[in-house]
Order: C-alpha cells, then sequence, then structure tokens
C-alpha cells in the first residue's frame, strides 16, 4: 500500500513543535521526527541533480531549524552521513545503508568535528587504526557525536602509522563501541550526543568510505557546510517572528531599537539566495564566508530579539532565550567562528 506523502510543515507540527519544550528543557531527543521526514521520502536522491538536492535538503534544514534548531542540528548530522555513503567509492557500502538511510529506516551521524578540524591543522586525530587483514584495528575516543543511539551509524576518521588516514563506517549494532551521554550543555542536549570510546574495535574492509581520506573529505565538505548555513536561517526566521509580535509593545517604543525585524529579513534574503548560488558550485572560501555572515547575522537577530522582548525574553523557557542560546551552539559549531576564519584568511 503507497502513503501519501505529508507535507513537511505537517509533520513539523505533528511530530516536532509540540515537543520543543522538551527537547530544551529536558533533553528529549526527536528522533521520531526525523524517521517520519525519511518515510516520506525527504531523504531520497533518486533523480535528483546535486544543486537539487542540496536546495532541497538544505530548505528542510531552514524549516526544522525556524520551530527547534535542537532538532535542526540533529537533521544536519544525518544528512552528513548521508553525504559520506552517497559519495563513496565502495559500492556495496554504499547499497547496503544509503536504502534505509534515505527511507526513515536508519539514522546516521557525522563524527569528523575532530577530522575536520585535523585537516585545518587546530586538532590531532584523536582516532588511530592499524592495518590488518581484512580491515583495521581502530583505537582513541572522540569527545562528542551527535545524533546517535545505539541503533545508528555514524563516520569515523583514523590516522594510519604511514601519517595517512582512512574513513569508515562505524554501525552502532554491529561494532562495539561504548557510549557515554554528554548532556550539561546550557542548550542542544536534546542532540543524542555521547562520547564514543574504541578499544581495539575491527572495522572491515566493507565498512571502508574512502581509504584516502584527505581527498574524501574534500570532496564532501562543500556540502557538509553549506547544510550548516540554513541552521542560521531558521533561527533567524524565528526571531524576526518573535519581533513582530511584540511590535507593539509599551506603546510601540521598539520601532526605535536599531534592528528592525525588516533589516534581519533583508539579509535573510540575501543569505538564501547565497545558498542557492553556492549549491551550483564556489570555492569552498565562498562557502565558508557564506557560514560565516550566517552566524553573524544570527547572532545579531537573536540578540534583537532578546532587545525587543524586554524582560520577557529572560524569563526561563521563553523563546527569545531559547534562540540566543542556539544561535551561541551555531557560532560554536565546527567549523566554528576562529576556524571559519582562518579557513577564509588561509586561502
Amino acid at each position: 500500500m503507497v502513503h501519501a506523502q505529508l507535507a513537511v510543515e505537517d509533520i513539523i507540527q505533528q511530530h516536532l513543535a509540540p515537543l520543543v519544550k522538551k527537547i530544551d528543557e529536558d533533553a528529549l531527543y526527536a528522533e521520531s521526527y526525523l524517521l517520519e521526514l525519511g518515510k516520506n521520502g525527504y531523504f531520497r536522491s533518486s533523480g535528483k541533480d546535486r544543486a537539487t538536492l542540496l536546495q532541497d535538503e538544505a530548505n528542510l534544514v531552514e524549516q526544522t531549524a525556524a520551530v527547534c534548531m535542537t532538532t535542526a542540528f540533529c537533521l544536519w548530522c544525518h544528512l552528513a552521513a548521508l553525504t559520506y555513503i552517497r559519495n563513496t567509492d565502495n559500492e556495496a557500502l554504499r547499497n547496503t545503508y544509503l536504502p534505509a538511510l534515505e527511507n526513515g529506516e536508519l539514522l546516521g551521524a557525522t563524527g569528523l568535528s575532530n577530522p575536520m578540524k585535523f585537516y585545518s591543522g587546530l586538532e590531532k586525530l584523536h582516532l588511530n587504526a592499524e592495518r590488518v587483514e581484512g580491515g583495521y584495528i581502530v583505537n582513541g575516543v572522540l569527545g562528542a557525536v551527535s545524533n546517535i543511539a545505539e541503533d545508528h551509524v555514524f563516520g569515523g576518521i583514523a590516522q594510519l602509522p604511514n601519517d595517512t588516514e582512512v574513513m569508515f563506517l562505524v554501525d552502532l549494532r554491529k561494532h562495539s563501541v561504548p557510549l557515554k551521554e554528554k548532556a550539561n550543555f546550557i542548550g542542544i542536549n536534546g542532540s543524542a550526543t555521547y562520547s564514543c570510546r574504541f578499544d581495539d574495535v575491527f572495522i572491515a574492509d566493507e565498512f571502508v568510505i574512502a581509504h584516502e581520506a584527505k581527498h574524501f573529505v574534500g570532496t564532501i565538505r562543500p556540502a557538509f557546510v553549506i547544510y550548516q548555513i540554513p541552521l542560521g536561517l531558521g533561527v533567524i526566521d524565528a526571531a524576526i517572528t518573535t519581533i513582530d509580535k511584540v511590535k507593539a509593545k509599551q506603546n510601540g517604543c521598539n520601532e526605535y531599537l536599531q534592528t528592525q525585524s525588516c533589516d534581519l529579513q533583508q539579509k535573510r534574503n540575501a543569505l538564501k539566495a547565497r545558498v542557492t548560488e553556492l549549491t551550483h558550485g564556489a570555492p569552498l572560501v565562498d562557502i565558508c564566508q557564506a557560514r560565516l555572515d550566517a552566524v553573524h547575522a544570527t547572532l545579531e537577530a537573536t540578540q534583537a530579539s532578546m532587545l525587543h522582548t524586554g524582560a520577557a525574553g529572560y524569563v526561563a523557557g521563553s523563546k527569545p532565550s531559547r534562540l540566543l542560546r542556539e544561535s551561541y551552539f551555531f557560532a560554536s559549531l565546527t567549523p566554528t567562528v576562529r576556524h571559519l576564519e582562518k579557513l577564509i584568511q588561509t586561502q
């Protein structure tokens, strides 16, 4: 039996909007929402060119972030995992995992926060691998991997003794990798974030995404970063809504504030147009600049939302305060502001 596809907005209203307070305050993980998107076909890539796929999935991130950026971040994690599997030369791995990841049967995560910093000279790799017959033995600890559970998958990159790196898929249903929950953040606690410990974990060749990880990361990094920009766009959308709701507050005194919703809307629209342009192909430096500009626009929007709302925004559990915390997470998400500045200034 074929079921009619639900509109994204309907899925948001049914499976996400009622949960936002619990996600923010009680660290609830909105797994069912992500699965529903997949079941309704929103992760399917068949018949789409690269630009169309990036635009459609970026729009999905923005729509989600306008309601809950924690869950939009989890969605971004899943899209990153999809990007790995869509682009791997390991056809058997792709054929095994892509259908499940695209159809709402399986969720994925990135695992590349540390490697992305490594390739920019910011950190050492936290995982090490040794080549053995039929695969690799991996050891080390990833400090924080989001959107994972014991039945999820995520990507990893490990250092080899010959100063090269290998990228692989970890299937937590098959690989024994202990998880330790991390939920002591001021926000984003409903993101299913865990540290992951590898103690002599055998990764068979069938799980290798790329034997030349550095080259592969160069291939996927544009999509990795492009998918992040709409996290900020969605938060800006939400901030504009909160500002417009309090327009008449204190006899319209908000009109004297320097930043108005129309100003934010112009910046948001310009960023949205840039995202569309970037999906057709662009140098990494241009993508990073757009991502950095999105951070600053998002911070401006959420601060303006707090100022327009006044004391009511400072109450625990208020929407403006959640948006403010979300915007600071966006600024701290790999690549962070300082990471982006280095990438831009050293290109």
